[in-house]
């Protein structure tokens, strides 16, 4: 007699996310990662975003399914564009997809969508790259006292202000930013604690948001972001790498205040990408810094080999920066302030060296002593970086922690 056959359906997930990689920044890159290793585990995904120029509306690889939308109709993305997107909301599509899901993934900013699936019955998991629930602007910085924030409210609009403005916003985009942030960005924490599950990417920005917000311990829970596939790449120059443009809350003015001490008397040269207009900042050649534009895949290899280290002197706290992982995975040393989940990413990496966020004269110390090391003691710190870091993140690990917490929302 033969044994009887039981078919176990596959698990249904809906990503709601309205960038999808290669848009976005590292939460998207994540999001991205999430879908290919489930696709790859066997679980159906389905992934609405939004459609860009010369995108297809549909396209489908093993169990991944991705749905390109005109969220945006051409505009930036931002977290009030999709808000606004009801139309799409309750279209008889998105209906249809709600119905089929057996959970529904909300990665990014489109919290309007969680009432919704809780209306049918959906489990939500919501998953913050940023600080968001506490903060509109996602920064917990204040720009108006040039320092972390500390209120134990949301953002003033002083504070979104005077960001917008640093940002180099113009008048009309500041003050619309200012009034949305201040009334609609405060209704949405009341969003998203609608979920069933917020996952945090490190324990350092889960520490914060329950510091504010004690009531959502149970409901958080840390699972690192998966890791790109990035090989090692050997290197052949002395140079720095910074990767976050012209930004205030990316610590660019600790690194100019640093690189202005140090090269009084020699020149570090410092590759800085994510400039909207590098022929603008040219004049900051004087302090070794060369500029560049949003770089490819392509650029970032030619300009990995050039450099041994990388600078990220954020001074608010990260909840857990691709960019420390990229530069680890590429085998650098790496230079950081001592916020958010950085310390976790490079435990127990020796030639990852951490500072007290704003502190330049520190900054520049650690800069020279990278700068002055052997290039033989360089390249073994770094290839040392990525071996242990690999030790401590896996995506194996990732994903298992990733799908089990699918599941027992599912089943919950």
């Amino acid at each position: 007699m033969k044994a009887a056959r039981f078919c176990v359906r596959k698990m249904n997930t809906l990503f709601l996310s309205e960038l999808f990689y290669p848009h976005g920044s590292g939460g998207d890159l994540a999001t991205y990662l999430y879908a290919k290793l489930l696709n790859e585990a066997g679980v159906n995904v389905i992934v609405v975003t939004n459609r860009f120029a010369g995108e297809p509306n549909f396209s489908k690889m093993g169990n991944l399914t991705v749905y390109r939308l005109p969220l945006f109709n051409g505009k930036k993305s931002g977290k009030y564009s999709i808000l606004q997107r009801l139309d799409v909301l309750f279209a008889s599509f998105m209906r249809k997809t709600l119905k089929w899901a057996d959970v529904v993934y909300v990665p990014r900013f489109w919290y309007s969508a969680i009432p919704l699936a809780k209306a049918y019955g959906k489990p939500v998991v919501t998953h913050l790259h940023g600080y968001i629930l506490i903060c509109p602007l996602a920064t917990t910085y204040d720009a108006s006292k040039n320092e972390v924030c500390n209120h134990s409210l949301l953002c003033q609009p002083k504070c979104i202000y005077a960001y917008e403005r640093e940002q180099g916003r113009s008048f009309t985009q500041t003050l619309t930013s200012t009034y949305l942030n201040s009334t609609l960005g405060r209704q949405l924490d009341k969003l998203i604690k609608l979920s069933d599950v917020i996952i945090c990417v490190s324990n350092a920005q889960k520490n914060l948001i329950i510091k504010k917000l004690p009531s959502l311990c149970k409901k958080i829970h840390v699972i690192y972001n998966p890791l790109p596939e990035l090989p090692y790449i050997a290197v052949q120059g002395d140079d720095f790498g910074y990767f976050s443009g012209p930004d205030t809350v990316k610590g660019f003015y600790v690194l100019l205040r640093a690189l202005t001490r140090i090269n009084r008397y020699k020149q570090v040269r410092v590759h800085a990408t994510n400039f909207p207009d590098p022929e603008k900042s040219k004049s900051l050649s004087r302090l070794g810094i060369i500029p560049y534009k949003r770089i490819d895949y392509g650029f970032s290899e030619k300009l990995y080999r050039q450099i041994r280290a990388v600078v990220i002197p954020s001074i608010c706290p990260e909840p857990l920066p691709y960019v420390v992982s990229e530069a680890i995975l590429r085998g650098r040393m790496v230079i950081a302030s001592e916020v958010g989940g950085i310390r976790e990413q490079v435990e127990d990496c020796k030639g990852a060296f951490l500072f007290q966020a704003g502190n330049h004269e520190r900054l520049a110390e650690l800069i020279e002593y990278v700068y002055n090391l052997d290039k033989q003691a360089a390249l073994n710190l770094g290839v040392k970086n990525r071996e242990a870091f690999l030790k401590g993140f896996d995506n194996k690990r990732v994903l298992q922690a990733f799908k089990s917490m699918l599941d027992k929302t599912v089943s919950s």
